[in-house]
This record gives C-alpha cells, structure tokens and sequence, in this order.
C-alpha cells in the first residue's frame, strides 16, 4: 500500500494570542478528493522536502501567507488507512505568520471557535486531531 505523507497546520487566530479560540479550516474543493469536507490547510510532502518545508509552500500557495519554519510547532500526527493508500500525517501548531490569509485557490476557509471544531464534517484522518487542538487552546 502507498503512504501518504501529508503536513497539515491549525492556524490560530494570531489576534487573540496563545490562549484564543479560533482555528482556520479550509473546505476541500468539490471536484477533488473527499470534496466539500473541512481541514486543517496544508497538503502533500515532494521529495525530499521537510514536513515544514511543505507547509511554509503550502500555505503560501492556498492562502498566501508566509508562515517560518521556526514558527510551526509539532503537535500531533494522524495515521489513517484509507482503501488505496495510507496517510501519515504530522499537524503543527501556528500563532505567527506574515499576511491576511486568502483563498488563493479558491477554496473556502473559514475560522472557527475551537469548540466548533468537531461539528464540521472532516476528513476521518483529521477527525482525530481535534481533540489535541481543542487540548491545546
């Protein structure tokens, strides 16, 4: 089976600081795969590249923010095998960042209350990391 390496972000909303209550989620385009779900941005690891690495051009190219590497915190990771491969997934924490994010590709985004997390239908892989982003907040 393919392993899926994917690096995922949950961005906290930079204005309330360490202690706020709001994370963005990004909806899946409806013409890809699991389209219309919401999760944390992010996307695939090429190559070579770190998990961080992939994350500062991810979400440079979905939300036209630039994030520092020093500035994404390891938080957790998602294991998840789903029929025709299988995701691993690291997710790291993210209170600065340079830019109002956009959906330069035009998916949706939305900021949510942390305790709203679990009441947007997710991917199942992602499902599992709310609870450490509600722990953390």
């Amino acid at each position: 089976m393919t392993i899926l390496m994917v690096a995922a972000a949950a961005l906290i909303d930079a204005e309330r600081g360490k202690g706020g209550g709001r994370v963005l989620l990004s909806r899946r385009p409806a013409d890809k795969h699991m389209g219309g779900l919401w999760e944390f941005p992010g996307g695939k690891i090429a190559d070579g590249e770190t998990p961080e690495a992939a994350l500062v051009r991810e979400l440079l190219e979905e939300l036209a923010i630039l994030v520092e590497p020093q500035d994404l915190i390891p938080l957790t990771f998602a294991s998840y095998p789903y029929s025709d491969f299988h995701l691993l997934m690291p997710l790291y924490a993210c209170w600065e960042w340079s830019g109002k994010p956009v959906a330069a590709e035009d998916q949706a985004f939305d900021w949510v209350n942390v305790d709203e997390l679990g009441k947007r239908p997710m991917p199942p892989a992602d499902e599992p990391l709310v609870a450490a982003v509600q722990a953390l907040l």
